[in-house]
């Protein structure tokens, strides 16, 4: 049978060290103020209202959260019937600096317009998520026993063939690095794995408590929620629109900044 040898301890050394090694990236802070509609400010938060056909929508930005924009917005029925009401009838165009509708980076020949996200559907993705995490972990964990049985076989055979003490103590240092190396990885990934698990708890959370919730209003209700539509980071404006089928189309402009700054970085 053969042994597994690195080469070079070295070698081992710079593998473990590149699957550690990453860059800042740039933290960019999403930022949308109301520019239609009745607007007023509350709690230092400016809200816009507008209504067609008696349909009534009241909206604030919320927050940045994740891979949304979280928008915090109110649905009145101010009609003489019910009517159905669902986050997925929110749907926005990105617009330019002169509120001229951007191209779908996808396909240019289209606007780049968005659907808000759909909660039932991303609650749904929630064990998907947390299974293909497990796998990453598993994958993690094989990664992480071949480079320790490639770090004894090196150390056994390397520092066994040393001519001279100082070549088996330079030996012995790189050795040591490359364990704790590999020590530091499967702490890392264990913490990755823990972080990205309490990550899908929030998400289910806000899917399942936080979002707009499709509904059906009878007349005189409202319901409230966060309709959280996808970052479009070039964009300038965002175009809402909540539409109802030949019922109503309310439009709401939100003007859209991003404040630049450097992510700390993390394991």
């Amino acid at each position: 049978m053969k042994t597994f040898l690195l080469p070079h301890s070295f070698t081992l050394v710079g593998l473990v060290a590149g699957l550690l090694t990453g860059c800042s990236p740039t933290l960019m802070t999403y930022r949308l103020q109301p520019t239609s509609g009745d607007i007023v400010t509350i709690d230092g938060r400016s809200v816009t209202k507008a209504e067609q056909n008696g349909v009534a929508v009241v909206a604030s930005f919320e927050r940045e959260d994740m891979e949304y924009v979280a928008l915090d917005i109110e649905v009145k029925n101010h009609t003489d019937h019910p009517i159905d009401v669902s986050p997925t009838d929110f749907h926005f165009v990105a617009l330019g600096p002169d509120k001229d509708t951007l191209t779908d980076p996808a396909d240019a020949s289209h606007p780049f317009a968005r659907s808000a996200a759909n909660p039932a559907y991303e609650a749904g993705r929630m064990s998907l998520k947390r299974k293909q995490e497990e796998n990453r972990l598993k994958r993690a964990k094989v990664l992480n026993t071949v480079l320790l049985v490639a770090a004894v076989a090196s150390d056994v055979s390397t520092t066994s063939n040393s001519r001279s003490y100082r070549e088996w103590a330079s030996k012995r240092v790189s050795h040591d690095f490359a364990y704790q190396a590999i020590a530091a990885k499967r702490a890392i990934d264990y913490g990755t794995f823990a972080n990205r698990m309490q990550r899908y708890d929030y998400e289910e959370y806000r899917w399942r408590e936080l979002a707009l919730k499709a509904n059906t209003l009878a007349p005189g209700e409202s319901v409230r929620g966060f309709v959280y539509l996808p970052k479009v980071q070039h964009a300038n404006y965002v175009a809402l629109n909540y539409t109802l089928p030949e019922q109503a189309s309310v439009p709401l402009l939100f003007r859209q900044e991003l404040v630049k700054g450097k992510r700390k970085r993390r394991p």
